[in-house]
């Protein structure tokens, strides 16, 4: 399937398209997260780890409980650099498949009967916050080749347009029940990326209004949290038509790709997700982890042994 392509903008506004993609987008999200039981078993994928099509449940959280309070939907990004590719490319040899089925795998899209329009917004979308992501990836290059010694131009630029290990993660967070209202609807972790893009979140109240998206969360604690460099917790809010971008993974070497590859000029960003005690309402949002292909090295070691050693960490047996 060939991918519409928007033209990606420096400055405060994106384009009026995108606005409408990650509208579409979103309430796939709920949609998907509502279809039966043996529907979204078809779109599951055990063999990649869950990091390819729908998984709940399937993750571990701190306390190694499996997290059933979030849906997942994940879906490889290779398309971006060839229409043609469904997984990553193995550009070199050396690897066992089962250690990286997850980035290998082909994606586990629902029938177009299903979820009309599904594939082909996600992908355009897709596409969209990885041109940004580019454009965010110069500036950091600028960054680094001023302040770090023999730091090679246009690295990270490299990575994030040229990778096809790049994921993005359609996430639904159901609403709460009594016995849950009061947990985080994802806990406090890094991600693994160099960069993550991150679409605004979409609150719906699906027992009132399920086709209306509400103007934002009921519950004003509820949202997107940061811990910043002096260890603060900081709540971060996301306009709309907006994107948002922040620096990846901290438990491989307690550091992340981007961190590694800046010698510490970008540092991960641990951040969590406080969940809403507003019965009824969930939370849809759609992540891009923007990160090198698998040959890529990483500090001492390619990226498919640093992937490898953060997924074996999160994934409980199904």
């Amino acid at each position: 399937m060939s991918v519409a392509r928007l033209e990606p903008v420096v400055g405060i506004n994106l384009p009026a398209k995108y606005a409408e993609l990650r509208s579409q987008v979103l309430f796939y999200s709920s949609k998907l997260a509502a279809l039966s039981e043996q529907q979204l078993s078809m779109l599951e994928c055990p063999e990649s780890n869950y990091l390819v099509g729908w998984s709940c449940g399937k993750e571990k959280l701190l306390d190694g409980k499996p997290d059933t309070l979030k849906g997942s939907y994940y879906i490889n990004c290779s398309f971006y650099v060839d229409p043609t590719l469904d997984g990553a490319v193995i550009e070199k040899g050396g690897y066992e498949v089962d250690d990286i089925r997850g980035y290998v795998a082909g994606n586990m899209w629902p029938p177009e009967e299903t979820l009309s329009g599904f594939q082909r917004c996600l992908k355009e979308l897709c596409a969209f916050v990885i041109d940004t992501a580019s454009l965010v990836a110069q500036a950091c290059d600028r960054y680094c080749l001023a302040n770090i010694k023999n730091y090679t131009p246009g690295y990270l630029e490299h990575i994030v347009s040229t990778s096809t290990t790049t994921k993005a993660r359609l996430l639904h967070y159901f609403p709460p029940t009594s016995d849950d209202s009061k947990d985080n609807w994802c806990g406090e972790h890094v991600d693994h990326s160099c960069l993550t893009g991150l679409t605004s979140a979409m609150y719906i109240d699906e027992v009132n209004n399920p086709t209306q998206e509400l103007d934002k969360s009921p519950d004003p604690d509820s949202g997107l949290y940061i811990r910043n460099r002096d260890s603060e917790i900081v709540k971060v809010t996301i306009p709309r038509d907006c994107l948002a971008f922040q620096t990846g993974e901290g438990q491989f070497l307690s550091r992340s790709a981007l961190q590694v590859v800046t010698e510490n000029q970008f540092l991960a960003v641990p951040h969590f997700v406080k969940g809403s005690k507003v019965p009824g309402v969930c939370r849809n949002t759609l992540a891009i982890f923007c990160q090198p292909s698998l040959h890529e090295i990483v500090g001492d070691v390619d990226f498919a042994t640093f992937a490898k050693n953060i997924v074996a960490s999160h994934v409980i047996e199904s």
